[in-house]
């Protein structure tokens, strides 16, 4: 996913969708009703009766239109010189059919001469007539719709997209979904993100309520362009969603690489944001490992830091003996891990006594973490809540990743809500990490992290 190269917005972000609608290629002529059978065309006589189903015109109407008809089929036809004749017809045009055969013969002419202003024209002619029907009139809005856009008339051009979403329109390679992801970048098209990303997030929240599935375009989408414009918080609310839905290797990289991307961590939030990284598989750059290795301080978390250059290792993304300040920081860890597993006994004891302070329950806590003695950790850290001095989105952040450890995915969702301040976007992937968890979905997650 390359936009997440950097959270500026590209110079020419390619906004509109391409709807696989015929007319709206440009190349799909109208069949033009007939407009030249006399019998139809003259005023009825008193007591004459209409005959059900068949096309009634004024005689004025059939006179200005048939020259026009003819002169715009005849082979090298001038669009250009032949419009003013055309435009003249439109106040002649007053009954639902000579709307119809007009606004046809507008699009069609529009399409041969490549003038969109006219096509448009002709199209909101058709539709003013109240004639198309079923998928005929989806079609004629969802073509209005993007005539609209391409002369940049967005109000118009949202309203006839409104209306076929509203008709629920469909067609071969066109889904609903495929509109209201239109009316999205509709939005977009004119620089109103945040109106764009209120519409997608209030469309996805509406498919989740009817309990259906949510396309991931809706939500790559979202992300895109929420990261480009680095705009929080709704950069993570499509962020963590679309994981949560869409947990694939690829996608959770990008998550924690956005996240890291659009913020200045410090290290101890850094630490918990590569510890999801290693739990979902986003780590792959020699870069990643060394950073890691770095915020955890190998002095404290000596198994953590082994265990972390053992997979750097293990994946060569990291050659044993390319790095002397790696290998040295393994040797270093290595020792002091035998030394760090005699003393956690009496870290416990203790950190468990009544009058434990705040240093000496955190120091366990993070130990014990370290090591993977989830459960343990997690009582520690509950205890150092309610200790003065504590930086409580710190320790609610350590609580709920020991809940995770231990399986119990509820309560940390809720212990993730809690937090506030800058760790806000590293504790939402955490939670859709927990939620993925309890889902059993499958990515692997690294012991002892």
């Amino acid at each position: 996913m390359t936009y997440l190269s950097s959270p500026r917005r590209p110079a020419a972000l390619a906004r509109q969708l391409a709807l696989a609608v015929a007319l709206a290629s440009g190349t799909a002529l109208l069949a033009v009703p007939g407009v030249t059978d006399a019998a139809y065309a003259q005023k009825k006589k008193k007591g004459d009766k209409e005959e059900a189903g068949k096309p009634v015109y004024t005689e004025a109407f059939v006179k200005a239109y048939q020259p026009v008809d003819t002169a715009l089929k005849a082979p090298g036809a001038d669009l250009a010189a032949l419009k003013p004749q055309v435009l003249a017809l439109v106040p002649l045009a007053t009954s639902p059919d000579e709307k119809l055969a007009l606004g046809a013969m507008m699009f069609n002419a529009g399409i041969t001469g490549k003038d969109p202003a006219l096509q448009f024209q002709g199209v909101e002619l058709m539709l003013a007539s109240g004639k198309p029907a079923g998928d005929e009139l989806g079609r004629y809005n969802v073509v209005a719709s993007q005539l609209a856009s391409s002369l940049k008339q967005y109000d118009k051009a949202q309203s006839y997209l409104q209306k076929a979403i509203d008709l629920n329109y469909s067609a071969q390679g066109l889904t609903a979904a495929d509109l209201q992801l239109n009316m999205a970048e509709l939005y977009f098209s004119q620089d109103r993100d945040q109106e764009g990303l209120k519409y997608l997030s209030d469309a996805i929240a509406a498919r989740k309520t009817a309990g259906l599935k949510v396309d991931e375009r809706w939500y790559k989408r979202g992300v895109s362009i929420a990261y480009s414009g680095e705009i929080v918080p709704q950069v993570y609310d499509f962020v963590e969603s679309w994981v949560a839905d869409y947990p694939t290797e690829a996608n959770w990289r990008d998550a924690v690489n956005l996240t890291r991307n659009l913020n200045e961590f410090e290290g101890p939030v850094m630490l918990d944001l590569f510890r999801l990284g290693d739990r979902v598989e986003s780590l792959s750059a020699k870069n990643d490992y060394v950073a890691y290795v770095e915020v955890a301080d190998t002095r404290r978390l000596p198994a953590e830091v082994k265990k972390v250059i053992d997979e750097a290792y293990a994946k060569s993304v990291i050659p044993k003996g390319s790095d002397s300040w790696v290998e040295e920081q393994y040797k270093l860890a290595t020792n002091l891990i035998a030394q760090d597993k005699t003393a956690l006994p009496v870290l416990e004891r203790d950190a468990s006594a009544a009058s434990a302070q705040l240093r000496t329950v955190m120091a366990a806590a993070d130990a014990l973490l370290s090591y993977g003695e989830y459960a343990k950790a997690a009582g520690f850290y509950e205890k150092a809540l309610g200790l003065p001095g504590a930086d409580k989105n710190l320790v609610l952040t350590r609580l709920g990743i020991a809940q995770v450890g231990t399986g119990n995915t509820a309560a940390a969702r809720e212990t993730f809500a809690k937090i506030e301040g800058p760790r806000v976007p590293v504790a939402r992937l955490w939670s859709a990490y927990a939620a993925q968890q309890a889902a059993g979905a499958g990515t692997s997650a690294a012991t002892g992290s």
